[in-house]
């Protein structure tokens, strides 16, 4: 099957955006993925910490899901996480590839382009930044929550809302990056953890000028869910509103929200992590971002975005 000349890029972090670049590296030849620098959670955070290295686990994802190899036995040793050994318990075998990769090529940036060759990507996986930084959020009741890690899984009481998140020191958008945005035909922001997964890539000084300057149609995938911590109680119209107080007003062309249901078997394993099903109460109202509402679920297993459905919802806008 012939794949489609245009180009893509995908904003994002966690593992929010892996159905989506999976999907998309079927239907396209030039995908690239712009990954947030703000983890420092597990073995990422260790690594940060006694490397000085910026952080990988993001970056490791992303190399796996554009992976253009079918061989599983190397997208499985590049995610396989070490259960036992002391200095090794915990760390993940790609994340400590890529800070050898970093000592070896002299660079962070070196590393990630070896680490795709290894892994034979068509696309690209770019870091935001190639600065240093942390993220930190205020809560409604003042309180200051430092380290991404920490408001990712909150030793605070999670109901209390986010009400603004920021980086220190700040951070300027990589060079890379810029270029790619701004060569771009088409930009996905998201799915991903809000405050800790997307913002934080939106924080990064140059990012939404490069995404107000760009030809390309931009698009947003709501998220499936709702994050104890983050989004509690949020709609799909709550996801929106924080996000363009972010990036600004009229900058999204297209918001995509899921309106397909699960059973209610498969919402069993989320009430312990209190999570709850995203409502779309956003209305098409001839206004941008123009509403997609399409069924994004996976058939079946955990409550994730399937990768041909996202990839189907790209394919038909450019149809337009």
């Amino acid at each position: 099957m012939s794949k489609d000349k245009k180009k893509i890029v995908v904003i994002g972090g966690g593992t929010g955006i892996f159905a989506v670049l999976n999907g998309l590296k079927n239907y396209f030849d030039d995908v690239s993925a712009i990954v947030s620098m703000a983890d420092d959670g597990g073995s990422t955070g260790i690594l940060r910490e006694e490397f000085g290295i910026l952080p990988p686990g993001d970056i490791r994802r992303a190399i796996v899901a554009l992976a253009c190899s079918d061989n599983k036995i190397l997208s499985e040793l590049f995610n396989y996480r070490f259960k036992e050994g002391r200095g090794l318990a915990g760390h993940t075998f790609g994340n400590l590839m890529i800070a050898a990769l970093e000592r070896i090529t002299g660079s962070f940036d070196k590393a990630i382009k070896e680490a795709s060759k290894i892994f034979a990507l068509k696309g690209k996986v770019i870091p935001v930044t190639l600065q240093h930084t942390r993220l930190h959020a205020k809560l409604e009741n003042g309180q200051i929550v430092s380290k991404e890690s920490n408001i990712d899984i909150p030793k605070h009481d999670g109901y209390l809302k986010i009400k603004k998140v920021w980086l220190k020191p700040t951070a300027k958008l990589n060079p890379e990056a810029e270029k790619e945005i701004l060569s771009a035909d088409l930009v996905i922001i998201g799915p991903g953890d809000l405050y800790t997964s997307l913002i934080p890539n939106l924080l990064v000084k140059g990012l939404k000028k490069s995404l107000k300057q760009t030809k390309a149609k931009i698009i947003y995938f709501v998220n499936l869910m709702t994050k104890y911590g983050e989004t509690d109680g949020f709609a799909a119209s709550d996801f929106l509103k924080v996000l363009e107080s972010y990036l600004g007003k009229g900058i999204l062309d297209y918001a995509v929200v899921n309106s397909k249901k699960p059973a209610p078997v498969r919402m069993r394993p989320y009430v312990s992590e209190r999570a709850c099903l995203v409502e779309n109460d956003l209305k098409k109202n001839g206004s941008k971002p123009i509403l997609i509402a399409a069924d994004l679920l996976r058939p079946r297993g955990f409550l994730r975005h399937d990768p041909e459905k996202t990839a189907a919802v790209v394919r038909n806008i450019f149809k337009e």
